[in-house]
């Protein structure tokens, strides 16, 4: 693979991570079929053009494991968050968008070896800074930060 191909697969992922979130955030909102949800994310946002943003095209693969796989381990993931989170606080209180970056990285680091740490991390905190002003971006990053050195 070039380091161009390289580039273009690594841009390709962050974009699906990105619909990821969005994907699982309306799950959660509207608790759609997901199997439907996931075919609207393919047919209507995935490398389309929506209010005259075109987004890049994402790695469907990627999307759909992220977003199956977040769903499907809900309960683990959601089990190793809550440790993780300071005392008094509970993913109930958590943003939904905030909290669906945290589940998805999460599954990512559970259930995809083949992608380092470093780069989890850093995927998941340019989709926070997308959302959220730098505190955010802090505290996520602790909460990645935690739940990594529990799994790997």
């Amino acid at each position: 693979m070039s380091r161009n191909d390289s580039r273009i697969e690594a841009r390709a992922r962050s974009a699906a991570r990105l619909a990821a979130v969005q994907a699982l955030y309306q799950y959660q909102m509207e608790s759609p079929d997901l199997n439907a949800l996931i075919d609207e994310f393919h047919r209507h946002r995935l490398g389309r053009e929506i209010e005259d943003v075109e987004y890049i095209d994402a790695d469907v693969v990627f999307f759909d494991d992220v977003v199956r796989g977040a769903v499907a381990r809900a309960e683990e993931i959601d089990t190793r968050l809550t440790a993780r989170l300071a005392e008094g606080w509970s993913l109930a209180r958590l943003d939904k968008t905030m909290l669906q970056i945290l589940r998805a990285a999460t599954y990512e680091l559970i259930a995809r070896p083949d992608v380092t740490v470093g780069t989890v991390i850093n995927e998941y905190l340019d989709v926070t800074h997308a959302f959220f002003d730098a505190r955010e971006a802090k505290f996520v990053n602790g909460v990645l930060d935690a739940v990594a050195k529990d799994v790997r």
